[in-house]
């Protein structure tokens, strides 16, 4: 299972809450013996009282993601992207998504100034792999997966995410999109990832739409 990275220096694996986006941006990493940079919200202190509150820890919560987003890719600009493939398993364009569902007016404001400030300073993706999968389909791997913090979410929101990031990647035209339906699939098998790796060793022009073969995920 081998794939060129030449075309694509900076890939960025992008998706909703359990989509698989780790899953998928670990093997990419591995294919290519890329560095990979993966999402630290865990570190983030305010995102347990978030899921608790959300109208009281929104606001510190979206400000700890953006800057700590901002750290990582940041550090892109020290790296020969034309002789080092990073991996991501997400992107900083994404983190207003979670800004305009969750802050209000007031808040955005302030929001969208310190992002078009740090966004200016960060590279593109050469190529965004969009992961999508229904709302109930979702939240059957966040109940699996069982991390705490996460216990509180619901239906609607999950699917309030769903609309979110349609609506984002459907409009974004920084970078080639392929989108993926993952509904019944599972990204840890070795066939999924061969024919999905495949599909990413020819060119993405615009947004394309990719339906490998169908293997449950359970």
């Amino acid at each position: 299972m081998t794939i060129s990275g030449n075309q694509y220096n900076f890939i960025a694996v992008e998706g909703v809450i359990g989509v698989g986006k780790t899953t998928l941006a670990r093997t990419l990493a591995q294919e290519l013996d890329a560095q990979l940079i993966e999402e630290e919200f865990e570190e983030n202190p305010f995102l347990p009282k978030f899921y608790k509150d959300p109208a009281h820890y929104a606001f510190q919560t979206q400000i700890f993601f953006l800057l700590s987003r901002y750290r990582q890719f940041k550090e892109l600009n020290n790296w020969d992207l034309f002789h080092n493939t990073v991996v991501s398993d997400h992107m900083f364009e994404k983190d207003k998504i979670f800004a305009y569902i969750n802050l209000n007016e007031s808040e955005l404001r302030l929001y969208e100034e310190v992002e078009h400030s740090l966004a200016t300073m960060l590279p593109s993706p050469d190529l965004v792999i969009y992961l999508q999968a229904e709302p109930q389909v979702l939240l059957k791997r966040i109940r699996k997966r069982n991390r705490s913090y996460e216990k509180k979410m619901d239906n609607e929101y999950i699917d309030q995410l769903v609309k979110a990031y349609n609506y984002f990647f459907f409009q974004y035209d920084e970078s080639p999109v392929l989108v993926v339906n993952t509904d019944n699939l599972d990204l840890t098998q070795e066939p999924v990832q061969k024919e999905l790796l495949d599909r990413i060793n020819n060119p993405v022009r615009g947004i394309e739409y990719y339906n490998p073969g169908k293997t449950l995920w359970e």
